[in-house]
């Protein structure tokens, strides 16, 4: 059944996930966010934090992102190539969204809080490397 989702009163009890590095992972950062709707293959999220995310991908779709509220740095990996190449990087702010394209690794920079909802296609692939793509060419 379809229903309408209040974002702020989603989000307004979770903790801020603060200091966010390539690494942080598990229940504690899962906290930090809430489901706002499901499909099959679809999530709908969103969370604050400040900090740096680790790289990750979705194989089954394009990902929409906005920022909600605060400002972070969006880089996409777009091809491969040496480490400087083949990249996209957004600088957003509260009101702005972008689109990552299918299969593209990508992470956020965030010095300061931000808020962010994301429709995200399900599974996601997680990378703490530098650099995925290169990870990647030594399997």
């Amino acid at each position: 059944m379809p229903k309408a989702v209040d974002i702020q009163k989603a989000i307004a009890g979770l903790p801020v996930l603060r200091n966010r590095t390539r690494e942080t992972r598990g229940p504690g950062a899962a906290a930090a966010f809430a489901t706002l709707a499901e499909t099959g293959s679809v999530g709908v999220f969103a969370g604050s934090f400040e900090g740096e995310s680790a790289w990750e991908r979705h194989r089954n779709g394009d990902e929409l992102v906005q920022v909600l509220d605060g400002e972070a740095r969006l880089t996409i990996l777009t091809e491969s190539g040496p480490p400087d190449s083949g990249r996209a990087v957004l600088d957003m702010k509260a009101g702005m969204i972008a689109v990552v394209p299918q299969g593209c690794w990508h992470k956020f920079d965030a010095p300061g809080v931000v808020t962010v909802m994301t429709m995200t296609p399900l599974p996601t692939d997680i990378s703490s490397a530098e650099d995925p793509r290169e990870e990647e060419a030594t399997i």
